[in-house]
């Protein structure tokens, strides 16, 4: 196994890129080498187990949380990992898997007060939520501690604030610039495979961009993207999954993804702009006309200023939404939104107020005798409200979503990120509407496991060759529904739906609902 992943990992360094994440019997092996670990390999080793196999509900994850689960337990050891070891990487894993080895450790004696400092950082915890409340009324000082960390929504305010400055060094394409020249459609097969993805953004049109952001992030830089009109055309998570790993940081536990990356554009496209907000980006729209690519600039965000190496204010800004400061705070909007419903949950279970440290959105109000249009009454009754005004931040019950397969694979990466075992969306529809006439081999791949991944969620997979996605649902939709599309096209006409990328794609199906920021077209 060692061997192989050795090989493997030159082949793709030779590139440029990390190796993949480590696949379940991968991870089997590993578990087995913990165990009894050849010498000089023991750091290689540990390294692995913490950061290369991917969190949430992979199937590796599986067999890394039920190997450190039986380690707790006293049924497996390992010279490099002890008990306590042992809860402290399972509380570096999301959610999914690992969250009831974790529950149990809080009946542990010795391993409460660690077990407790891991689940009160997390956010995915769904159902398991009951299972800890149910050991704090009995008694349980550590689940009681847990619980009242999450009503004090410690999981945001033990991380750091949004700075006051940053300095960067400009990367800037003038024009405009579409998702296909972030993320190629000639090359949606390698999409799922983020690092690999990313060698081909820019290819056509600025394909010196990827050599020029790593030279300077080697010299110490902070890279910003830069450019006069960001993100236009199709909704693709893979375009910000690709400009993320050329300029963001690494994820701690999460191999081969990348977040905190600062983009600024004079117009970005909406979808790419939320996408950003979804995957912990800082997206900020501002005038670029005095940037371009080597400028160093320092951005104030409590000032709205931008200022050049000289001390010159060169533009200005306003963060917008003003929630964007939290989202990039958490990680994303995605772990906010999750976040602050569990917050609110204990908030309730344990009689309290819920805390005020969040930024309200800045929604517009509706005057007395507010009149409505269609589309703003059916988004207003998904809401459970009247109606929903342009730029109201909202969150509509999704009653279905639909995921197409060049961007499936992605979607299904951010599923199993999210931990979600089941979806809370009435529909989630998964179709085959761009690869069955002529598959390429990971397309093959896709064909054979990606329904069952849906199917085993509750889902409908589609077989290849049923046709396209649109016909489908709208056989099954009702007039007044609100629904989302995994492409910018794959819409349906009746009831109302919002285009958006992966990631969001994912959270709705797993969540049930979806964060929107109801758009000027609707009115």
């Amino acid at each position: 196994m060692i061997e192989a992943y050795l090989q493997h990992e030159a082949e793709r360094n030779a590139q440029g890129i990390p190796a993949l994440p480590l696949n379940p019997a991968q991870a089997k092996s590993l578990c087995e080498l913990l165990v009894t670990p050849p010498a000089g390999k023991e750091e290689f080793l540990l390294n692995l187990l913490k950061e290369r196999i991917s969190p949430g509900v992979d199937p590796a994850a599986e067999v890394k949380a039920a190997f450190l689960a039986q380690i707790i337990k006293g049924e497996a050891s390992s010279p490099l990992v002890n008990k306590i070891e042992a809860v402290q990487i399972l509380g570096t894993m999301m959610g999914g898997y690992n969250i009831q080895p974790l529950i149990a450790a809080l009946e542990i004696a010795e391993l409460a007060d660690e077990a407790a400092c891991a689940l009160s950082g997390m956010v995915l915890i769904y159902d398991a939520f009951d299972d800890v409340f149910a050991l704090c009324k009995a008694g349980n000082a550590a689940a009681k501690k847990v619980v009242e960390s999450w009503a004090a929504a410690e999981w945001f305010t033990s991380k750091p604030e949004l700075a006051e400055t940053i300095k960067v060094m400009v990367y800037k394409v003038d024009g405009e610039i579409n998702t296909d020249d972030f993320s190629p459609a000639g090359d949606a097969w390698s999409r799922p495979d983020i690092p690999l993805h990313s060698l081909a953004m820019g290819k056509t049109s600025f394909p010196e961009g990827n050599a020029q952001i790593a030279k300077w992030r080697a010299e110490g830089h902070q890279v910003a993207f830069v450019g006069d009109v960001v993100g236009t055309g199709s909704s693709r998570k893979s375009a910000c999954n690709s400009v993320l790993w050329a300029i963001g940081e690494d994820i701690p536990a999460v191999p081969n993804k990348r977040r905190a990356g600062v983009i600024i554009g004079g117009v970005i496209a909406p979808i790419f702009f939320n996408t950003a907000q979804d995957s912990g980006a800082l997206p900020l729209r501002m005038n670029v006309d005095k940037m371009k690519s080597g400028d160093v600039i320092t951005i104030d965000t409590k000032a709205g200023k931008v200022t050049n190496a000289a001390g010159e204010e060169i533009s200005t800004f306003e963060i917008a939404p003003n929630t964007v400061s939290d989202e990039f705070r958490a990680g994303g909007r995605t772990p906010l939104i999750i976040g602050r419903k569990l917050t609110e949950r204990a908030c309730v279970a344990l009689g309290k107020s819920v805390p005020t440290m969040f930024i309200e959105p800045n929604n517009p109000v509706a005057k007395a005798g507010q009149g409505y249009s269609l589309a703003q009454k059916m988004v207003g009754k998904a809401c459970g409200v009247d109606g929903i005004l342009p730029g109201t931040a909202c969150e509509p019950l999704m009653t279905t979503v639909g995921s197409q397969d060049t961007t499936g694979p992605m979607t299904a990466d951010e599923i199993k990120e999210l931990a979600c075992l089941k979806f809370q969306a009435p529909m989630f529809m998964q179709s085959f509407c761009h690869t069955a006439a002529y598959p390429k081999p990971a397309d093959v791949k896709m064909h054979n496991t990606l329904p069952a991944f849906i199917s085993e969620r509750e889902g409908v997979a589609l077989n290849p060759g049923d046709g396209v996605i649109h016909s489908w649902l709208n056989r099954l939709l009702l007039p007044d529904t609100v629904g989302t599309g995994g492409d910018s096209h794959t819409r349906f006409p009746i009831g109302i739906s919002f285009p958006a990328g992966s990631g969001l794609i994912a959270f709705a199906g797993a969540l049930g609902f979806m964060a929107l920021d109801m758009p000027e077209s609707c009115s």
